[in-house]
């Protein structure tokens, strides 16, 4: 995996964990379910780099 787009994942995996337990917390569904969304797209950006470094091999 690249050293950008490992760091872009966990970012915004990261970023929309936090953003998901902020909108939980204020009983915001609405940023919750951003947070949610944000974090989905970092773990497909991760397998995507995963799946990529495998067949590199």
């Amino acid at each position: 995996m690249s050293a950008s787009e490992k760091a872009k994942a966990t970012s915004e995996q990261v970023k929309g964990k936090s953003k998901e337990a902020l909108g939980s917390a204020l009983g915001n569904d609405r940023m919750a379910a951003e947070g949610q969304a944000e974090k989905s797209t970092g773990d497909a950006r991760a397998a995507k780099e995963k799946t990529k470094d495998a067949f590199k091999h």
